[in-house]
């Protein structure tokens, strides 16, 4: 397996994506943010390492959700009852 700068992998054991900083002979550096946002960076044997592979299709299909939610925000302002009030008013 060869790796390089960019590529997301997790450790074979399991865990969060990592991403590769750096690749020096059998070591690659990785980087990660924890769960309270701290930056975390440590150097691995790639023997432990495995690449991921990511799925970009299901992204897109999370922001067309995203975009239809918002459309539906905007046809319940519609029906919102303080902008009734001042049509009549």
């Amino acid at each position: 397996m060869t790796l390089k700068a960019g590529d997301v992998v997790v450790l074979k054991s399991g865990g969060q994506a990592l991403t590769v900083a750096d690749v020096t002979d059998e070591m690659v550096e990785c980087i990660w943010i924890g769960e309270e946002g701290d930056l975390f960076r440590e150097k691995l044997p790639a023997s432990v390492l495995e690449l991921v592979t990511i799925d970009m299709s299901e992204d897109e299909d999370e922001e067309d959700d995203e975009d239809s939610e918002e459309d539906e925000d905007e046809r319940d302002d519609d029906d919102h009852p303080a902008k009734k009030t001042a049509e009549v008013a």
